[in-house]
């Protein structure tokens, strides 16, 4: 019963993302595809686990350079509870100021797109590593649910919120509390939806920005599983230097 419950939920999700955000997801697209047919990156970001979708974009089999995952253990759990643990993680991203450090050191330059994950949408990580990246010219993008943007009230001191400050926003159609299965004599709903809704919209990106890379002429070398019969034995070695050049540039 309850494996039809969610299976009747999230398939609810994922028309809604078609019926509503389509638009959304190729108008990003646009902006990303000519991002990288200029030679520049494509920066994704999550904390929690909207890490997922990130790790999810690239590196992975069927993805391309051009998207560069901006990974920090510190907002991350590998653990429960402890060093590493969700506990900490759940502080830090709360905290502001974290995302100027965050920037350091690292290849972000004007003309590149940043794309944040955050279904909250209300914690300081995600906000201000958009408010950094506008700083910096670059073009931003929010994946978030607007059913909490219009249920929460803002928490930053900014008195914004994750879409309120992105160029882009593409709806993840989960309502706010991200479970979506009732359980009888349970306090709290179980089993979560935003991630399957954010890797769905990612790979729709992915899907939506090679198309429009090779309407432009760019074919870029896709990481492939060396299972795949046919694929030459140094094609992800391909993969890897050109994401080395995109670094460089």
């Amino acid at each position: 019963m309850s494996v039809a419950a969610y299976r009747e939920r999230i398939s609810g999700v994922l028309n809604q993302i078609w019926d509503t955000q389509t638009a959304n997801i190729e108008k990003a697209s646009a902006v990303m595809a000519d991002c990288i047919s200029h030679g520049g990156l494509v920066h994704l970001f999550g904390s929690g686990h909207s890490v997922l979708p990130v790790q999810d974009m690239f590196p992975r089999y069927g993805a391309f350079p051009g998207f560069r995952p901006l990974m920090d253990m510190r907002l991350m759990w590998t653990n429960v509870i402890g060093s590493g643990g969700a506990k900490g993680l759940l502080w830090l991203e709360r905290r502001e100021g974290y995302a100027a450090l965050l920037f350091e050191n690292e290849p972000i330059r004007s003309g590149d797109v940043m794309l944040v994950f955050s279904h909250g949408g209300l914690n300081a990580a995600g906000i201000e590593v958009l408010q950094e990246a506008k700083k910096r010219g670059l073009t931003t993008v929010a994946i978030t649910s607007m059913d909490n943007y219009r249920k929460r009230e803002a928490t930053h001191s900014s008195g914004k919120k994750l879409a309120d400050v992105a160029d882009y926003v593409i709806d993840n159609c989960v309502p706010a509390e991200d479970a979506l299965v009732t359980i009888k004599g349970w306090k709290a709903p179980v089993a979560a939806g935003s991630t399957v809704s954010t890797v769905t919209i990612a790979m729709a990106i992915v899907a939506q920005v090679a198309s429009d890379l090779a309407s432009k002429g760019h074919n870029p070398p896709v990481f492939v599983s060396p299972n795949v019969p046919g694929i030459p034995a140094d094609n992800n070695h391909q993969v890897y230097e050109a994401y080395e050049r995109s670094l460089k540039r």
